[in-house]
């Protein structure tokens, strides 16, 4: 007997604040804002790993590794703010990143939610059954769970260990579970206690990096598959790193001059 279908969908990255500043800035030199501005616009999963960190990077490493596509489907979707469900391996431009960072999820925007019912509807139709479709992201509110549900129904799940933790600790956790070998207990989302007391604080761990082996057939939209690659892990500019000590100056670089936050 052939394991059930098991999709994952996972909740964007803000599109606005300090990273995405740096993203829309021209002049800047690194390369994915080289990229983003040159016409070889870099994937939307390497754009949502910059602007969300840990928490994208966790979501999309997990994705990776425990997905079961269907026959000719897809493992995984990205929720956008205003293209519905898409391709991690997308190119993004930066006009496509100024119109996600234009639309505001949280307040019902039809320009996010049509989209995204659209998508969800046709999935729920390419889906027998038996599948079963998880979502990585908050269900503490309705901005992904009521649309999402309404599509979907009862195959609709999220891992039970994300209740009570905020998006670092689920980014964490979902790294944890990837270097464990061992995926996450999901529960419907329908009925579910989707609030509960924060858990734990998770132990650090060292870093583990999106596997760079793993493919999966993701079509852009459900309906043929294409081969995904995950991208790789994109790092800040220097400036955001934290400043690494020189001799005797902690806080400071040899050689530089006051550290100033931003700039």
């Amino acid at each position: 007997m052939s394991a059930v279908a098991r999709v994952f969908l996972l909740s964007p990255a803000h599109c606005g604040g300090e990273r995405a500043r740096l993203l829309f800035d021209a002049r800047a030199r690194f390369d994915l804002a080289r990229r983003l501005h040159g016409g070889h616009g870099p994937s939307l999963g390497e754009v949502f790993a910059f602007l969300s960190g840990l928490y994208f990077r966790g979501k999309l490493t997990y994705a990776l590794a425990f997905a079961r596509p269907p026959a000719g489907g897809a493992g995984l979707y990205v929720i956008t703010p205003c293209d519905g469900l898409c391709a991690a391996e997308e190119p993004v431009d930066v006009v496509r990143l100024r119109r996600f960072a234009a639309v505001d999820i949280a307040t019902g925007d039809p320009r996010y939610h049509e989209p995204l019912a659209r998508d969800a509807g046709r999935l729920a139709a390419a889906l027998d059954a038996a599948a079963e479709v998880v979502l990585l992201g908050s269900v503490a509110t309705g901005k992904y769970v009521e649309p999402l549900t309404r599509a979907l129904g009862d195959r609709l799940r999220f891992p039970a260990e994300f209740v009570g933790r905020g998006d670092m600790s689920r980014g964490g956790l979902l790294l944890r579970a990837v270097r464990s070998g061992v995926e996450l207990a999901y529960v419907p989302v329908a009925g579910a206690a989707r609030r509960g007391a924060r858990p734990a604080r998770l132990e650090p761990v060292p870093r583990l990096v999106p596997p760079t082996a793993s493919r999966l057939a993701t079509p852009a939209r459900p309906g043929p598959a294409s081969a995904l690659a995950p991208p790789p892990r994109v790092d800040p500019p220097p400036h955001l790193d934290p400043p690494h000590p020189g001799p005797g100056r902690p806080g400071r670089r040899p050689g530089s001059g006051p550290v100033r936050p931003g700039r």
